[in-house]
């Protein structure tokens, strides 16, 4: 049960921070990083399936996952903030 939510706060992290990376300007801290991450992971793994998009399994497949989920809420909160 811990070791899983370690893992989900890593993946998360990974996944925020890459996307602040990929998305200028749009970091929101370490914290903040790993909330978008995490929030992005959910919105992939909701939203990839549904196109026909599935990467696979395993923790590299879940990264790249919540990378892509991350881009996509940090590229709507973009539009959002102008």
């Amino acid at each position: 049960m811990i070791e899983s939510l370690v893992v989900w706060l890593i993946i998360g992290a990974i996944a925020g921070w890459l996307a602040g990376q990929i998305v200028k300007g749009y970091g929101f801290g370490l914290v903040g990083n790993i909330v978008v991450g995490i929030v992005g992971a959910v919105i992939a793994g909701w939203l990839l399936p549904m196109i026909g998009l599935v990467i696979g399994g395993g923790i590299l497949a879940a990264i790249i996952n919540a990378v892509i989920g991350a881009v996509i809420l940090l590229f709507v909160v973009g539009l959002v903030r102008k």
